[in-house]
């Protein structure tokens, strides 16, 4: 493996460690044996997002989609678009397992 290639991996992972521990300390995920699972708060703003999106007639085929209008809601406008697309895709598989989607 060529050193810059491990070095991208290992800023990516810096970078998923660092926005787990935000997404702990907003209270939107909790750490539960040895996963996360998304918190009380997030599931409601998750469902608030799905209620919201279901009005406005979204088919609903991609979980992205609620997990991002659930951060916007959490974050407003904290929070930068580079950083929202990294809170999505680090939250997208703790939710597709707290939904019961994919085993861990």
């Amino acid at each position: 493996m060529s050193a810059s290639v491990e070095r991208r991996a290992a800023s990516r992972e810096e970078t998923e460690a660092a926005t787990l521990a935000r997404l702990a300390a907003d209270g939107l995920i909790e750490r539960q044996q040895a996963a996360y699972r998304t918190s009380r708060r997030f599931q409601r703003a998750m469902a608030r997002a799905a209620a919201e999106l279901y009005e406005a007639g979204d088919p609903g085929d991609d979980l992205r989609v609620p997990i991002a209008l659930a951060l916007l809601a959490v974050y407003g406008d904290e929070v930068h678009d580079e950083s929202l697309a990294e809170l999505v895709e680090t939250m997208l598989p703790i939710e597709q397992v707290s939904l019961g989607l994919v085993r861990r």
